[in-house]
């Protein structure tokens, strides 16, 4: 998906957005198998605002960062909890021509 961002107070900015890791294996049977991951991505700042203007749904793209884990209660009071990717660095590889 296109990076969802906001701006709060004094122009800081937030992205969030969801990028898939794929990994793929051959099963007992010798078949290939690929299974896929979503990862929740979020970043701040400069980073941010460059997701803003340079990246879309589709693009490939290197990440570098930490794991975070958060808890929060949703409208209902369920407590949840989610576990993201706060990003420090990002590049954007070239597509294919």
């Amino acid at each position: 998906m296109d990076p969802d961002v906001r701006t709060f107070e004094n122009n800081r900015k937030l992205a969030r957005l969801s990028i898939a890791t794929n990994d793929s294996y051959k099963n007992d049977k010798g078949e290939k198998v690929t299974e896929t991951q979503w990862h929740h991505i979020v970043m701040w700042g400069t980073q941010a605002s460059m997701a803003e203007s340079y990246l879309k749904k589709g693009d490939t793209i290197i990440i570098e960062g930490k794991l975070a884990s958060r808890n929060y209660n949703d409208k209902d009071g369920v407590k949840r909890y989610v576990t993201e990717i706060v990003v420090n660095e990002f590049l954007k590889l070239a597509t294919k021509v």
